[in-house]
């Protein structure tokens, strides 16, 4: 056991919290589990402590300062009602009942109050409390009394909710001053850091919105204050740097700068169309995409958008997702000239998911085992009917298109087929200049009513997910509970040039869609036996996928990505007419390359080109003429003079068959 006695030089003896000497310790890790440093051990428990700069000291530094952020909206407006304030990536939030929303001067006004109840350095006191308890003594918070009646972890529960209650008992955290007083309380699950004063001064609030009790526009719409916080100064700054860097690459100011796609009003929230430079980068990634697939015994298959009603209930996606689907568009209904209806309609959704008319393909025919493998893909739109609150560029829309694929495999290939998929997923991804990759198991739930199937068939899935996982030597995070209610997952995050973590490609097995549509295919014996389901995306969506992709470069794509790969700028307009030979010998070897041939100066060109992110710029002037040869100039405006024609194409389109990033002279020598 670790060593958690109180050591002789604490600073704060009365309040019963066992000190390290290593000050940064801020928590406990009892049997696995997070706790209060005022926990009281046994001489047999496992005890690790927790420091505020690992990933649970700072979930528990965050959910301590929205405590101080919800005592202090209270001491300025006793009559705001709280939500839920749970700590969240990098930060932290508090919702708010109030009559009147709150502006930037509130704000400070705030700030000014959390300052003070750090400095006060009152200690987080836990409770347990009964379900009457926690009513009588939180009778005047609605909110709180409706999540009071959702204990147990219930999925109508807020998300965030689990901070406050859960599926054991109900805690009470009391924040006590140096006098022993209790001044204000919370329903909470904790662990909580054991003063007020810890918070230190590397925290920030940083914006306020609006947000639907429980995440439903039925429900009263609340005021949210959105903070964040870090073990020191210095953290916060660096952090107010990263995201500084992210504002600068934010993918909706690049689209629009750079022409590359937009959300028209007259289309609808969340539905974008792709301008012609956005669409040769989609193509390329597509094209790409489509080839490797091709070599990797994938074949492409296409489905409507839309389709009858009765398939989405045979798939379960109207029990299961009917909140994410579009309403039905009622078809084929007919009237007589009285407006009765003399025949039925039916109802069509938009879909939501292409796997169930890729089961009905498989379906179509009788399969034998030589036919599996069977690996069908398909660039399938869909469409979500997402909250408006919930869009966010390409990164969160309503109709986005899947890189889909179903592979329905015999239980005997399932392993050596995830392991392909799993490395074919890797490769591709590499090839558009992510390296940075890492790995989450979700396992089903202990709770047999969250999942159906076999058990057996469940661990052998999951152990069989574990060996790939481990053997792609990647660092793998095991996740219980997670998994799909048909199947475990092996879900793949990849980190981007500033540090930021995507989740992108899902391998997930399905053993309840095969069985729903009664799959079945001969097996070697003669016997009629059920496939194993595949679901694989490895964009995730393709207009998301390009977003990340557009963040992560900065806009400076890859040459063989770019929409313009090379432009022409003529030293004077003599030149014109060499350059142009120059650039058609380059569209003869497929390059997107064009001249400048307009009435701007050419320094005026030269910057209005490297703003637009073309990778390479050509001058030509008398001695290149003369030489035969040009000059180019890279994005850091670095330059090589001189190259021969040949050479200057060969180069081009190497670069671009070997998807550098050529930014300098140096990329591209």
């Amino acid at each position: 056991m670790t060593d958690v006695t109180l050591p002789s030089d604490a600073s704060y003896p009365a309040d019963g919290f066992r000190l390290f000497p290593d000050r940064s310790v801020v928590a406990l890790r009892v049997n696995g589990e997070l706790k209060d440093l005022a926990t009281t051990v046994d001489e047999s428990d496992v005890v690790e402590p927790v420091t505020i700069d690992s990933d649970d000291g700072l979930q528990i530094l965050r959910h301590s300062a929205a405590h101080v952020l919800a005592q202090a909206v209270q001491r300025i407006n006793p009559q705001a009602n709280l939500g839920i304030g749970p700590p969240i990536t990098d930060g932290f939030y508090y919702d708010f009942a109030v009559e009147e929303s709150f502006t930037p001067e509130d704000l400070k006004a705030i700030d000014k109050e959390m300052q003070r109840i750090i400095r006060e350095g009152q200690r987080f006191v836990r409770r347990v409390v009964t379900d009457e308890e926690a009513r009588a003594e939180l009778a005047a918070e609605p909110f709180k009394l409706e999540l009071i009646g959702l204990k147990g972890g219930s999925k109508e529960a807020a998300e965030g909710a689990s901070v406050e209650v859960g599926a054991g008992e109900l805690t009470i955290y009391d924040n006590v001053n140096r006098d022993g007083e209790t001044v204000w309380k919370d329903l909470c699950r904790g662990p909580h850091l054991p003063s007020t004063r810890l918070i230190g001064n590397g925290w920030d609030l940083t914006r306020i919105a609006a947000a639907y009790w429980r995440g439903s526009e039925k429900n009263p719409q609340l005021q949210r204050i959105y903070g964040t916080a870090w073990p020191s100064k210095d953290a916060l700054r660096a952090y107010q740097e990263r995201l500084a860097e992210a504002a600068k690459r934010d993918h909706r100011r690049l689209g629009k700068e750079l022409d590359l796609f937009s959300f028209p009003e007259e289309i609808g929230s969340g539905l974008s169309v792709w301008h012609p430079r956005g669409g040769i980068v989609r193509q390329e990634m597509e094209q790409h995409a489509l080839r490797r697939h091709r070599a990797a015994g994938y074949t492409y298959v296409y489905t409507p958008h839309i389709t009858k009603r009765d398939l989405f209930i045979e798939s379960n996606h109207l029990v299961t997702y009917a909140e994410g689907m579009f309403p039905p568009i009622r078809m084929d209904e007919e009237r007589d000239e009285s407006g009765e209806i003399t025949k039925q309609g039916v109802d069509y959704y938009l879909k939501p998911m292409n796997c169930p008319m890729h089961i009905l393909i498989y379906r179509e025919r009788a399969r034998s085992y030589r036919d599996l493998p069977m690996r069908l893909a398909e660039n399938g739109t869909v469409y979500r009917n997402e909250l408006s609150g919930a869009l966010h560029g390409l990164t969160r829309v309503r109709g986005f298109t899947q890189d889909d694929a179903h592979l329905f495999v015999t239980p005997e290939q399932l392993e050596g087929e995830v392991s392909e998929v799993l490395e074919f997923v890797l490769s591709l991804l590499r090839d558009f200049g992510l390296s940075d990759f890492e790995l989450e198991l979700s396992m089903r739930d202990d709770e047999k009513s969250k999942w159906i199937g076999d058990e057996e068939h469940w661990a052998e899935a999951t152990d069989a997910l574990r060996r790939v996982a481990l053997a792609s030597g990647l660092k793998l995070t095991e996740v219980p509970g997670e998994a799909a209610f048909y199947g475990p997952k092996i879900d793949l995050k990849v980190k981007d040039a500033i540090g930021r973590t995507w989740q992108l490609s899902t391998v997930q097995l399905d053993f309840n869609l095969p069985e729903r549509f009664d799959l079945e295919f001969t097996d070697r014996d003669g016997q009629k036996k059920r496939p194993v389901m595949i679901h694989r995306a490895l964009m995730g969506s393709i207009e998301r996928f390009f977003a990340i992709l557009l963040e992560h470069y900065a806009g400076d794509f890859p040459v063989w990505l770019s929409p313009v790969q090379v432009v022409g700028v003529p030293v004077a307009e003599q030149y014109g007419d060499y350059l142009d030979e120059v650039i058609q010998a380059l569209r003869a070897e497929e390059v997107r390359a064009e001249v400048d041939h307009s009435d701007e100066r050419m320094q005026k060109k030269i910057r209005t080109h490297t703003t637009g992110k073309v990778p390479l710029i050509l001058i030509v002037g008398e001695q290149d003429r003369a030489a035969g040869t040009v000059s180019f100039r890279f994005r850091d405006g670095s330059q090589e003079n001189g190259v021969p024609i040949a050479d200057a194409v060969r180069r081009i389109r190497s670069a671009i068959d070997s998807h550098a990033l050529v930014s300098t002279a140096e990329d591209f020598a």
